[in-house]
């Protein structure tokens, strides 16, 4: 098992990619502390663990610091380290950008990059006090290369890129690896709340002809979390059946 011994936090835990991801580190053999505003979708994640594992849900408001450092502290006194964090609680809204209120701006900005750039501080004061060699991977979109999709979607998640790249830096001294992957559209609840005009048109642009699965980027996220990719950090892994390069 490629995560055997190892404590992982994963965000947005409560369903699609994170539910996927939190279950298949379970699988690999780390505790997984699955993370979501809603308490029971995180434990519903949980349930799906391994038996054995010691596993846990935590109801964590990601752009909420004080909550996110309990989480940590909370983790560091259970398990007495931090391997893995996954950055990939997410959310989005449907508005142009003459119609987006400052508070929605914020409350996405919120979530998507501020609550990534808190778990990054916080992974790394654990990860180093603890003296080991952490990684953590960001989830950001396709939609940070094409700028297909609301405003403050597409600035969060192309931050996400900026976020990495900068963190990777500063901690490669430290021997803590930072990446992120970057899904095309993915069949989660999220892309179930925009307009079926727009799912049919993304579908469309993506040279594989289909929306991938919340278990094929959980696939990518696995590879960047475990040792089998020990010499990358601070890169992007677009993932996207084709709809973008980087």
């Amino acid at each position: 098992m490629r995560l055997a011994g190892k404590v992982a936090l994963v965000t947005g835990a409560g369903q699609g990619m994170g539910r996927s991801i939190a279950r298949l580190f379970a699988q690999e053999g780390a505790a997984v502390v699955a993370i979501d505003l809603d308490p029971a979708a995180a434990e519903a994640t949980i349930a799906t663990a391994p038996a054995g594992h010691a596993c846990a849900a935590r109801k964590v408001d990601v752009s909420n610091s004080k909550e996110v450092k309990a989480v940590f502290a909370e983790t560091m006194e259970r398990y007495g380290r931090v391997d893995i964090v996954v950055n990939n609680a997410g959310i989005g809204a449907v508005d142009t950008l003459t119609e987006t209120s400052d508070e929605n701006w914020a409350r996405v900005m919120g979530v998507n990059l501020t609550g990534a750039f808190y778990f990054c501080r916080e992974a790394a004061r654990c990860m180093k006090a603890a003296g080991n060699r952490g990684v953590i991977v960001n989830v950001s979109s396709t939609s940070a290369l094409n700028g297909e999709g609301p405003v403050h979607y597409c600035a969060s998640k192309a931050g996400m890129m900026g976020l990495t790249r900068s963190v990777a830096r500063e901690l490669a001294p430290s021997g803590i690896r930072i990446n992120t992957v970057l899904p095309g559209p993915t069949n989660t609840p999220m892309m179930q709340t925009i307009p079926d005009e727009w799912s049919e048109a993304i579908v469309k642009a993506v040279p594989l002809a289909r929306m991938g699965e919340p278990d094929e980027i959980a696939r990518v996220a696995l590879f960047l979390a475990s040792d089998d990719s020990s010499f990358m950090t601070g890169q992007n892994v677009a993932v996207n059946g084709g709809m973008a390069f980087i």
